[in-house]
């Protein structure tokens, strides 16, 4: 039997994205957003409104940073959902993480981070911030070859039933290929 249940952003698991900027005096500003998807293979879209800094941010500079929160730095990744870049300026420097400029947008670049998408601002729309995906870098230590190792990066997932984050890290199939069992 199903029971109803009370409405809420109901997709589980939803990403745990860090979207970074520049503020306008330089210095780095990060957001945890977790509404956020592939648009298309080159492109992202983040709901996000259009009074958070980081929008303004993305506005001003043409350009952000996407990057996957892993579970080392679950602590981080939460507090940069719960502080506003509004009314923290140095919201960055407490996280006492580091960053570097991308060499293909004019964003940071947060080290820490296992994977990060390089994107260019396309518009703002009734959905959010879209941007086309230039370049994606992966930390070494998450790679196997050339290729990035899921179960190595350790995201993290937010459970909006219970407001939990969760470990993704265990593969249970293969993709386009388990399917063809069932006949």
């Amino acid at each position: 039997m199903r029971k109803n249940i009370k409405i809420t952003e109901g997709i589980f698991p939803m990403p745990v994205l860090m979207v970074s900027t520049y503020n306008e005096d330089g210095s780095v500003n990060v957001m945890n957003a977790a509404w956020g998807m592939m648009l298309e293979r080159n492109q992202i879209v983040l709901n996000l409104t259009e009074t958070h800094k980081t929008v303004k941010n993305i506005k001003e500079r043409k350009a952000f940073t996407v990057s996957i929160a892993d579970s080392k730095h679950v602590v981080e990744a939460d507090y940069f959902g719960v502080v506003s870049g509004n009314n923290t300026p140095n919201k960055f420097e407490n996280s006492k993480l580091t960053a570097i400029k991308s060499e293909n947008v004019d964003a940071p670049i947060i080290n820490e981070f296992p994977i990060c998408l390089e994107c260019e601002f396309i518009e703002y729309k009734d959905c959010g911030v879209v941007g086309k995906v230039v370049n994606i870098t992966a930390d070494e230590s998450v790679m196997n070859g050339d290729n990035v190792d899921i179960s190595k990066v350790s995201a993290i997932a937010f459970d909006p039933y219970t407001h939990g984050y969760y470990k993704v890290t265990e593969r249970v199939g293969d993709a386009f290929k388990d399917g063809f069992k069932i006949k």
